[in-house]
């Protein structure tokens, strides 16, 4: 890969990451209410859920689900579905009486999941999003040279997309995590999981106006 269009996928991948989306509300959900730490495996699930999105879009897959509109609309109603899941579960989400310190003391309090159910929420949370895939599919080829090994190509653009997100979604979720202190009564806890919750809630729903022509 030559050394000018990598630059230029490495500074496309951090407008990606920046842009705020279902990945970035999670990594400040979870920042807020377990820590940079705790949501670090969450952000590992997310990077696992984006590299599956990448290579699908690499090797044509995301353009054969673009093509067939049945596939495209399980795949949108899955997603949606599921934001829609977690956003009523972080609405719902009860609060302890208790209001902790800060910090690990918050933890204790904000039900922790556990690292499987916190990975596989990154996981689901970035795999299920149609959105992804026509990106990946619409970006993807104006960075791979057909003349080119396409794995090592994939490869290169994989380690440069999931390095630029990981740092983007640990700066989310530290930014969020900064604000415990401040948050830490129940009535400001509830009020986040109603705020996080209902954003979750209407990303799920737009999810469902994406069209396969986007």
């Amino acid at each position: 890969m030559e050394w000018n269009v990598w630059l230029a996928f490495f500074a496309a991948s951090w407008v990606i990451a920046v842009s705020p989306g279902s990945g970035a509300v999670l990594s400040m959900s979870h920042g807020l209410a377990y820590g940079v730490r705790q949501t670090s495996v969450t952000i590992v699930g997310l990077q696992l859920g984006l590299s599956v999105i990448l290579l699908i879009a690499g090797v044509g897959v995301g353009a054969l689900l673009l093509a067939s509109a049945a596939a495209f609309t399980v795949v949108k109603v899955v997603g949606a579905a599921y934001l829609l899941y977690l956003g009523v579960k972080q609405w719902r989400a009860p609060v302890d009486a208790k209001a902790p310190a800060a910090g690990d003391a918050l933890v204790k309090h904000a039900g922790l999941p556990t690292v499987r159910e916190r990975v596989l929420t990154g996981f689901m949370t970035n795999v299920t999003n149609p959105k992804g895939i026509v990106f990946m599919v619409a970006v993807l080829p104006q960075f791979i040279d057909p003349l080119k090994p396409l794995w090592l190509q994939l490869l290169i653009l994989l380690m440069t997309s999931v390095g630029v997100d990981l740092i983007v979604m640990h700066g989310y979720a530290f930014l969020a995590s900064r604000a415990q202190r401040w948050l830490a009564t129940p009535k400001a806890r509830r009020a986040q999981n109603r705020v996080f919750g209902g954003v979750l809630m209407l990303m799920g729903t737009s999810l469902l106006l994406v069209r396969r022509g986007a």
